[in-house]
């Protein structure tokens, strides 16, 4: 399997493809999930946690990357360093 790799333009079009399905579908019964974003197609995938998002996208046959948001939450993930 191929995966391309990112590009920054793909960071913009993940974003604006996430805004969009935010404003036109309901997602209060997937808050906490993880959602995947192809910043190509704008095909996105709700699942548990990252592993299972591209679980679901690798057995839908595609190798597009994937840019994650988590439902709800202005943030993924931030990791941070010891004060």
């Amino acid at each position: 399997m191929f995966i391309s790799p990112w590009k920054p333009e793909f960071t913009t079009s993940a974003a604006r493809y996430w805004e969009e399905y935010q404003r036109t579908h309901d997602l209060s019964d997937r808050m906490d999930q993880t959602a995947g974003i192809d910043p190509i197609t704008g095909q996105i995938w709700f699942g548990e946690s990252i592993p299972d998002v591209v679980a679901q996208r690798d057995a839908d046959g595609v190798s597009t990357p994937l840019s994650f948001e988590r439902v709800g939450s202005a943030t993924y993930y931030i990791k941070g360093g010891r004060g």
